[in-house]
């Protein structure tokens, strides 16, 4: 069985199929990367306890940054805030976000509790 959550005509907020969260691509808003960062991964949480997970069940992260050398930036967010011992599998890039202002954005895949 698959359950779309916040489903528009475009695209669901989260997908979940087999104990399993797929939450669409999350951007964040603020200034700099530090606070885009901060501002998504709150998001992500909202979306993972949505769907009956969290950041400690996260088994995969997408990470794309518009500017890679902000890398170290969102990675002093991001290491925060990933519960120790609970580090995901982990992708980052750098690609051209669907906005001027958008600096990161973030895809998670979880386990569902």
């Amino acid at each position: 069985m698959i359950t779309r959550v916040d489903t528009s005509a475009r695209m669901s907020k989260i997908v979940i199929h087999n104990a399993t969260a797929y939450l669409c691509g999350q951007v964040g808003s603020g200034d700099d990367v530090g606070a885009q960062t901060q501002d998504c991964l709150a998001r992500i949480d909202a979306l993972l306890a949505k769907a009956g997970s969290s950041c400690d069940r996260i088994l995969q992260a997408v990470i794309w940054l518009a500017d890679i050398k902000d890398y170290d930036a969102m990675n002093a967010v991001w290491d925060h805030w990933v519960p120790k011992g609970s580090a995901p599998a982990r992708a980052c890039g750098e690609a051209r976000l669907a906005g001027d202002d958008l600096l990161v954005e973030i895809i998670i895949t979880a386990a569902i509790d």
